[in-house]
C-alpha cells in the first residue's frame, strides 16, 4: 500500500503539464530596467552579427575559409541567442512566466543542439588557423571549398541526434518537487533539481555528453593553438609574429569566454549548483559572449574594418 505522501507525489508528477520560469522574479523593482537592457543587448547581437554575415558575403576580399567560418559563427550566434532571449523578454514584459512542457523541451533541445554546433564550429575555426599558420603553403589545397562546406555542415548537424536524445531523456523523468524552474530558460541543471527520486543516471549522461561536446572540442582547440604558438614563436621577424598572433587572438578570446563559462555550468556536480551562480554563468555564455563576438572579431581585425568602410562608402556614394 502507498502512503498518502507517496500518492500525492505520484499525482503531482503525473499532473505537471507546464513549468514556470522564475527568471529574475526575485528582482521585482528591476523588471522594466532588465527588459530595456536585454532588449538593447538583443538588438546589438542581431545587428552586429548580421553585419559580419553581410560583409563576408559582399566583400570579395573576405572570400576565404576563415571568413566563411566566421559568417557561419555569426549566423549561429543569432540563432543561439534567439532560442532564449525573446522568451525572456516576453516574460519580463508580460510577467507571465509559464511555459508548457513541450515548449520547455523544444527550447532545451534547440539550445543544446546549437550549443553543440558552437563547440564544433570553434574547433573547426581553430583547425583553420592551424593550417593557415603552420602549413601556409598547403592552406589553399587543404582548406578547399568542398572541405569547408563539409566541416560547416558537420558542425551544424553533428550534435542533433545526441542532443535530441538527451532532451528526451531529461523530459522522460517525473517532476514532483515543483514546477518552478529557477532560471530564465529551460536548462538541464535547474530542471534536474525538480525531478523525483535519484537522478544519478541522468547526471552521468549529462557528464558524458558534456565531455564529448565540450571537453573534446576544447582539447582539440588547445592542441591546435599549442602548435600555432610554437610556430609563431619560431618566426624570424617581430612583425610576422605580431600579424600571426592578431589573426588568432580574437578567436582564442571567444573560445575562453564560451568554454570557460559552459564548462563550469555543465561539469560541476549537482550538489554544487546554486541558482544565482547558474544564472550568472548562463547569462555569460548565452547572451554576453554573443554580444561581444562582433566587437571582438571586428575591432581586432583590420580586414573586417576595411570591408565595413568599403561597404559604408558604397552606401554613401
Amino acid at each position: 500500500m502507498m502512503t498518502c505522501e507517496e500518492m500525492r507525489t505520484e499525482y503531482n508528477a503525473s499532473t505537471i503539464t507546464e513549468f514556470v520560469l522564475l527568471g529574475f522574479s526575485d528582482l521585482p523593482n528591476l523588471q522594466g530596467l532588465l527588459f530595456g537592457v536585454f532588449s538593447i543587448i538583443y538588438v546589438i547581437v542581431l545587428i552586429g552579427n548580421s553585419l559580419i554575415v553581410i560583409i563576408t558575403r559582399l566583400d570579395a576580399a573576405l572570400e576565404t575559409p576563415m571568413y566563411f567560418f566566421l559568417a557561419n559563427f555569426s549566423s549561429l550566434e543569432i540563432c543561439y541567442v534567439s532560442v532564449t532571449l525573446p522568451r525572456m523578454l516576453v516574460n519580463l514584459w508580460t510577467q507571465d512566466r509559464s511555459i508548457s512542457m513541450l515548449g520547455c523541451a523544444t527550447q532545451m533541445c534547440f539550445f543544446l543542439m546549437l550549443g553543440a554546433t558552437e563547440c564544433f564550429l570553434l574547433a573547426v575555426m581553430a583547425y583553420d588557423r592551424y593550417v593557415a599558420i603552420c602549413n601556409p603553403l598547403h592552406y589553399p589545397l587543404v582548406m578547399n571549398h568542398e572541405l569547408c562546406l563539409q566541416l560547416a555542415v558537420g558542425s551544424w548537424i553533428g550534435g542533433i541526434p545526441v542532443q535530441i536524445g538527451q532532451a528526451c531523456q531529461i523530459f522522460s523523468l517525473h517532476f514532483c518537487n515543483s514546477n518552478h524552474i529557477n532560471h530564465f530558460f529551460c536548462d538541464i541543471p535547474p530542471i534536474l533539481k525538480l525531478a523525483c527520486g535519484d537522478t544519478w543516471v541522468h547526471e552521468a549522461a549529462v557528464y558524458v555528453v558534456a565531455m564529448l561536446f565540450v571537453t573534446v572540442p576544447f582539447m582539440l582547440i588547445l592542441s591546435s593553438y599549442s602548435k600555432i604558438v610554437s610556430t609563431i614563436l619560431s618566426l624570424p621577424t617581430a612583425g610576422g609574429r605580431a600579424k600571426a598572433f592578431s589573426t588568432c587572438s580574437s578567436h582564442l578570446l571567444v573560445v575562453l569566454l564560451f568554454f570557460g563559462s559552459a564548462s563550469i555550468t555543465y561539469l560541476r556536480p549537482k550538489s554544487s549548483h546554486s541558482a544565482g551562480t547558474d544564472k550568472l554563468l548562463s547569462l555569460f555564455y548565452t547572451i554576453v559572449t554573443p554580444m561581444f563576438n562582433p566587437m571582438i572579431y571586428s575591432l581586432r581585425n583590420k580586414d573586417v574594418i576595411a570591408a565595413l568602410k568599403r561597404l559604408l562608402l558604397k552606401k554613401i556614394v
